[in-house]
């Protein structure tokens, strides 16, 4: 008994403030957006080639910042270019993860709407045309298909949208929006319409039904989800994955988003990179060499001068950000905004404050010598269950609802950097922590009347938010964050992966417990930042340290110097798009996509054919791919990148002279090239010229491994259905349908 009570003492606790930031919001936007006026203006100006980089802590308003440039980008296009010639798209969004591009959609919806109120009070001046915004990404979180009665695929538009309809309890709707992003009314079935017809629509309309919002009846809401609208309407502000660009060499319409349409239209003129330190690793190599694609096709000409997109990235926690911007989009100049003043702690936009003016997020290091992580994460959730329980009802309970100040750490979000630790901790939160939490008041000292704690019964299904999850889970789970505790659908307990280490900007939560030191401390910092973003509701942050592991335990040894100081330990980014393997699994995809959309005569399915006669035409595609290797690394010797500009310049040449021969040597044998199988509109004798790494054929025709490409810049392996089915040897699909 006397030993374990000394194990039980020998649990240490150590706690850390970080003193919050506080920040002067208007002047912020206003001055972000005074810096970049003259390079948008002004297309000729030698700002345009430099990449303004928002470099501000997490909450500080860089959204608002750069969605303010935005607008006004779309809007001087509209004034200074009358009539349809200011179609097309104006600026392109990126993100890397789907939760962070769906919780912006909402705010970038919202914005277009007041811009198409606006256009439609002086059409003359701004256009016939509507502000549009269109989500491009992935199948996972959007149909990518408007489909037909005939094609029986259930993933298309047209039968997300009838199953919400036929039951909008049972199934999501069509589009990850929940609500309206004008007013807040909720969707309800009737708020989607097919048309022309339900058996073989083209667009999916979007309408309010609250009758007091702008935006019903008539006036549909202008989001745009599903690729084929997005292809024929073009809208002014696209938000995409950088994952979807993968899709340049082997879709077509893919080139209208630049320009390259029927008529040729004016290229983005913005692009915005959110999250920038996410663009490194593995991802950032391959995406360097897709920006050469991205980069050449959205150059216009204008006397003979170059007039490239404005690029504008923003991040909180970055290092040797020159380095990275090179290597990424070719720019030799970065221009960090706000500038560094002669005070570290005051750059007149944000100020550092001491912990004795304002309530600072709080981190507290949790390890135990003698106790596994899993005893030490379950009495860390009850604790904090419990504590909170008592806290709450003490400052009024559910008769305050969310101006109750204990409300922000009614729900516990759990953050783990690894699907299997998240799996283990699920089972103990359902099983042992809701169990035991509903008696949680009988745990108190020797003496105690009435203990630190108080009953709670939290909710059997925990909230899970990760990449396993479907997009429509993944939208519900982070509007239900959003929830007072009165909420008859609020969170006791969500656990979460890095899916919400960037762009969850939900100002309630308030606690969080993260299992393990993060690998990174740019990780560490974006994902504890997603709790106590309200100045006047402090985050407190717990991390369950495991004292076995090395690297745990040196940041617990080191608790508080590292919390003082973490923002000094960020890592550097690395991104190397030019090394040999990055070339071997990417350049041929890049070099398919600026030939195939910077000839026109390339562009259709069947157009692959024509490189024959193209041949000569595609000399710039060597230029372009060569020249950016040249410059992309400044460390590296002249010797060393005149030596990769002509490595690169002969793989190129090599791919397009290859790709000539296939064409003549097919068309003699009265087979036509195409770029890929399934693309619509390929000839009947059609032989595909892009590969998937893992594709069979590959051992029939080994000569066309050159030309492997991938269809997204992560997938590297191919996908494993699994059908679970019972003893009777029937689907479990068949089943839920047959019980409904």
């Amino acid at each position: 008994m006397a030993r374990a009570a000394r194990r039980r003492q020998a649990m240490l606790l150590k706690v850390r403030p970080e003193a919050t930031r506080a920040p002067a919001w208007y002047p912020f936007q206003l001055a972000f957006l005074l810096m970049n006026l003259r390079s948008v203006v002004d297309p000729k100006s030698a700002d345009r080639n430099a990449v303004d980089l928002l470099f501000f802590p997490t909450g500080g308003g860089k959204t608002e910042a750069y969605l303010g440039l935005a607008a006004f980008t779309m809007v001087l296009r509209r004034l200074r270019n009358p009539g349809l010639s200011s179609a097309g798209v104006s600026v392109l969004m990126r993100y890397t993860l789907r939760l962070l591009t769906l919780d912006q959609l909402g705010r970038v919806a919202a914005l277009v709407c007041a811009l198409e109120l606006e256009r439609e009070t002086n059409p003359a001046e701004m256009g016939e045309w509507p502000f549009e915004v269109g989500l491009w990404v992935g199948r996972a979180a959007t149909p990518n298909r408007m489909g037909s009665k005939a094609d029986g695929d259930e993933n298309t538009a047209r039968s997300k949208t009838l199953r919400y309809k036929k039951d909008s309890k049972r199934y999501p709707p069509p589009i990850p929006l929940e609500s309206c992003p004008w007013c807040g009314e909720p969707f309800l079935p009737p708020s989607f319409s097919l048309l022309p017809n339900a058996d073989r629509p083209t667009d999916l309309r979007v309408v309010c039904m609250n009758r007091d919002c702008d935006f019903t009846g008539r006036r549909p809401l202008p989001i745009l989800t599903v690729d084929e609208p997005i292809y024929q309407r073009l809208p002014a502000f696209l938000i995409a994955t950088v994952d979807k660009f993968a899709s340049l060499p082997w879709v077509g319409e893919v080139g209208g988003l630049f320009g390259k349409a029927e008529k040729e239209l004016l290229p983005p003129d913005l692009i915005i990179q959110d999250e920038l330190h996410l663009i490194s690793g593995p991802l950032g190599t391959i995406a360097g060499l897709y920006e050469i694609a991205i980069d050449t096709l959205a150059t216009r000409f204008v006397d003979g001068k170059a007039i490239r997109p404005k690029i504008v990235a923003s991040t909180a926690t970055i290092r040797r950000a020159e380095a990275q911007v090179k290597a990424l989009f070719g720019r030799s100049s970065v221009a960090v905004f706000p500038p560094p003043g002669p005070d570290r702690r005051d750059s007149f936009f944000a100020r550092t404050v001491p912990v004795s003016e304002k309530e600072p997020r709080t981190y507290v290091g949790l390890s135990a010598q003698g106790r596994s992580l899993k005893v030490l994460l379950l009495r860390a959730y009850l604790a904090l269950l419990g504590a909170s329980q008592r806290m709450y009802d003490e400052a009024g309970g559910t008769a305050l609802g969310e101006k109750n100040p204990a409300d922000p750490y009614m729900s516990l979000l759990g953050y783990f950097t690894s699907l299997r630790e998240l799996g283990g901790t699920r089972r103990i939160v359902e099983d042992e922590v809701a169990a035991r939490a509903a008696q949680r008041s009988e745990r108190r000292r020797m003496g105690e009347i009435a203990g630190p704690f108080r009953d709670r019964q939290i909710q059997q299904e925990v909230v899970e938010l990760t990449s396993r999850e479907s997009t429509s889970k993944v939208s519900r789970a982070r509007e239900r964050l959003a929830f007072s505790h009165d909420h008859k659908d609020h969170v006791d307990v969500a656990l979460a992966t890095n899916m919400i280490s960037v762009g969850l900007d939900i100002p309630r939560l308030g606690l969080m417990v993260v299992l393990g030191q993060p690998k990174t401390t740019s990780e560490y910092i974006q994902a504890t930042s997603r709790v106590g973003r309200d100045d006047n509701r402090p985050g407190l942050v717990v991390t369950l340290q495991n004292v076995h592991r090395p690297r745990d335990r040196s940041h617990y040894e080191r608790f508080e110097a590292y919390h003082a100081t973490f923002y000094r330990a960020v890592e550097a980014t690395s991104v190397t798009p030019f090394s040999a393997r990055a070339l071997d699994r990417a350049a041929a995809a890049v070099c398919v996509a600026l030939a195939r959309h910077g000839i026109r005569e390339l562009q259709p399915p069947g157009g692959a054919a024509a490189m024959e006669r193209c041949r000569k035409d595609a000399g710039f595609v060597a230029e372009a791919m060569s020249q950016r290797a040249s410059g992309h690394d400044p460390s590296k010797s002249d010797e060393d990148l005149e030596a990769l500009r002509k490595r690169v310049r002969s793989l190129v040449d090599d791919l397009l002279d290859s790709w000539a021969v296939f064409a003549r040597e097919k068309r003699e044998k009265n087979v036509k090239v195409v770029y890929q199988k399934w693309e619509r509109g390929n000839p009947a004798n059609a032989f595909p010229l892009l590969r998937d790494p893992l594709d069979p054929e590959l051992d029939l025709y080994p000569e066309m491994r050159k030309f492997r490409a991938q269809r997204a810049m992560r997938d590297v392996e191919p996908s494993v259905g699994l059908v679970l089915r019972r003893l009777d040897n029937r689907d479990v699909p068949e089943i839920e349908e047959a019980e409904a």
